[in-house]
């Protein structure tokens, strides 16, 4: 059996340590992707991937050692996609289009109509704004769990596992939660 050199130790333990939990989004390398992609043809977008390659090398490695730990670490993406807007089909077969804020999200409906989605760095809570209310949906305690706000205006916390998914869905349903098979 070949001896584990102390270069080799450090390598894996330098590896656990900084790779452990933390995918992040790859921000910086998407951004590269996303622009390749969006050039004129199939056949210059891989002329172009061949001749700059070495850029998303350098982007997976940024996003792998720095950006992704930010991320991680803050909550936020120093390379966020702020401004981008994806459409998405809801369960209910209609589009909606999702717009990246800075500090949120925005939600547009099929009809037009406009939902907000914002995070409150300093109280550490999500809000929701439509037809010109805002309420807070949920916040986050200092000991792991959330509060959340129910529709009755209550507020109680939850823990952030299935049992506390669970007994926010019975609260929320007023007791009835139906299971459905996916």
């Amino acid at each position: 059996m070949k001896k584990i050199t102390l270069k080799t130790a450090a390598c894996l333990l330098a590896a656990t340590l900084t790779l452990g939990s933390c995918i992040g989004s790859f921000g910086l390398f998407n951004k590269v992707l996303d622009w390749n992609k969006g050039l004129s043809n199939k056949f210059v977008n891989e002329i172009v991937f061949i001749l700059i390659s070495p850029a998303y090398a350098v982007c997976g490695v940024v996003d792998l050692l720095v950006l992704n730990t930010v991320e991680f670490w803050s909550g936020s993406n120093p390379i966020a996609k702020v401004g981008h807007v994806e459409n998405v089909w809801g369960k209910d077969g209609r589009q909606y289009a999702v717009k990246t804020l800075k500090d949120g999200y925005e939600v547009t409906k099929p009809t037009g109509e406009k939902v907000l989605f914002t995070y409150d760095k300093k109280l550490k809570s999500w809000s929701m704004e439509a037809e010109g209310q805002e309420r807070e949906l949920f916040r986050f305690n200092d000991d792991g769990t959330i509060q959340a706000a129910l529709p009755n205006g209550e507020k109680r916390d939850f823990s952030l596992n299935e049992e506390g998914v669970f007994q926010l869905r019975m609260a929320v349903n007023d007791g009835v939660y139906f299971a459905s098979a996916q």
